[in-house]
């Protein structure tokens, strides 16, 4: 799958455009009403092979929504390219949209008709073997629940009705956008378990998120972060994992304080907590209880910490940089909303007293 400066080394998704070609990555800007800009998109490269699950992260604002959207030539990006199974969009979208299924927002059915009608309907406008109905019933785990009305459906269960909806095509690629929005531990399992069912099936899976990374973590096989229009890093999730690497051993000893001090004169840089360290950039934990042993400090712990996609996603998106508000007035001019009021009154009819007064300066 590609967007922008997105490409598929094989035949799969790409945007932005590969990077040894030289072409640009995927650029878009929106207009403000007063005539400003913002940048949505500032060289956006992402790749995803055909028949992964590829994470999509990145946090709100970081352009996931604006490159899907892209994709599906639902707006066309100012510069860069997108590829999509080889075919180059939005310009033979055409030939490729009966191949892509899409859940970027929450679908809606039918509340007082069964799933199994409600799908069977959608083959109908669709032009679907109506077979093709339970088999996907059965695939997103609902045949046993296929003549219930969706009006008494948890939200996993209109979810994964959602996903059979798409599926009901059988695209090659499905893109879904926060699947698990507003579901319990229960539902998040039972899109993870479908998702993965569906990469092992040869379906591409492109999943956009900023929350549960470590569900996202479980069932990817790739992923890419951005952060705020630009593309941090992508690859094999174990890749990704080692870029947060920093070699840190917790360690669990008697006297925690008495052992940072020894290997701080060591050299290691240590992180005291109440009952245990953290210590970085060890190349060989083993030096950790020989140097501690040596002074009769036993460790009765020591376990390497592995990062994590939550790990990577915070340290590659940096939160914004915060502006402070611009005063408010009630008139050209006027520097407080609400001027002084006898502290007797209370401070909300002080407020709108005082707002009243300043909207009617005759008085």
């Amino acid at each position: 799958m590609a967007s922008g400066s997105l490409m598929a080394g094989l035949p799969g998704v790409a945007s932005g455009g590969a990077r040894d070609r030289g072409q640009r990555g995927l650029h878009k800007e929106f207009r403000g009403l007063r005539g400003g800009r913002r940048v949505a998109l500032h060289d956006m490269n992402m790749l995803v092979e055909a028949g992964t699950v590829h994470g999509f992260l990145g946090p709100n604002g970081a352009g996931k929504t604006t490159t899907i959207r892209s994709l599906l030539g639902l707006i066309r990006p100012d510069a860069g390219e997108m590829n999509i199974f080889g075919h180059e969009v939005p310009r033979d979208l055409r030939s490729v949209i009966q191949n892509i299924g899409t859940v970027v927002e929450g679908a809606q059915f039918f509340g007082n008709f069964s799933a199994r009608r409600n799908l069977r309907m959608l083959a109908t406008l669709a032009k679907v073997r109506s077979t093709r109905v339970d088999e996907v019933l059965e695939l997103v785990g609902l045949r046993d629940r296929a003549g219930d009305k969706v009006k008494g459906f948890s939200l996993g269960m209109r979810q994964r009705l959602a996903i059979g909806a798409t599926l009901l095509k059988e695209p090659l690629l499905l893109i879904l956008d926060e699947p698990n929005n507003g579901l319990d531990p229960a539902g998040i399992r039972e899109i993870r378990d479908l998702m993965r069912a569906l990469g092992d099936g040869g379906v591409t899976v492109l999943l956009s998120s900023h929350q549960q990374l470590l569900e996202v973590q479980q069932v990817c096989d790739s992923v890419s972060i951005v952060a705020h229009g630009r593309h941090v890093v992508t690859g094999p999730v174990s890749d990704v994992l080692a870029t947060a690497a920093r070699g840190e051993v917790l360690v669990r000893v008697d006297e925690p304080q008495t052992a940072a001090g020894l290997l701080r004169d060591a050299g290691m840089t240590v992180t005291t907590r109440p009952d245990h360290l953290i210590v970085t950039d060890v190349d060989d934990p083993a030096r950790i209880t020989q140097l501690l042993a040596r002074r009769r400090l036993y460790v009765s712990e020591l376990t390497p910490l592995e990062p994590d996609l939550e790990d990577v996603f915070f340290w590659s998106s940096p939160a914004p940089r915060r502006v402070p508000p611009r005063p408010r007035a009630s008139w050209p001019g006027a520097t407080r909303v609400c001027p002084a009021m006898p502290p007797s009154m209370p401070p909300l009819r002080r407020c709108l007293a005082g707002t009243r007064r300043r909207t009617n300066p005759s008085r």
